[in-house]
């Protein structure tokens, strides 16, 4: 078994108010778990205007799989973000 994850450090510079972020956030989270069937999550930044971090998790019997899904997650971000990815890594954990 593979543990998958990995962390988005975003940039929004459009966000004028933390409820015009939070909107922003939770429609990408959203967007990601029914189009990838992953999880994810705001995992730190919430109380910052601009600046919001989001972790994706999946779990699966291999590797490449995985990584190749985290690819396909991490072009949809670059395509459906109206900002930037100031960071992105991942990790995979073989149990």
């Amino acid at each position: 078994m593979v543990i998958a994850y990995a962390v988005f450090d975003l940039h929004l510079p459009g966000c004028r108010g933390l409820k015009e972020k939070r909107m922003i956030v939770k429609s990408l989270k959203t967007r990601i778990r029914n189009d990838f069937e992953v999880s994810a999550a705001e995992v730190d930044g919430q109380d910052l205007l601009q600046r919001a971090r989001i972790g994706v998790a999946v779990v699966g019997p291999e590797q490449a799989p995985l990584d190749a899904l985290l690819q396909h997650v991490l072009r949809f971000v670059e395509e459906n973000l109206d900002g930037e990815i100031l960071e992105y890594r991942n990790e995979f954990i073989h149990v």
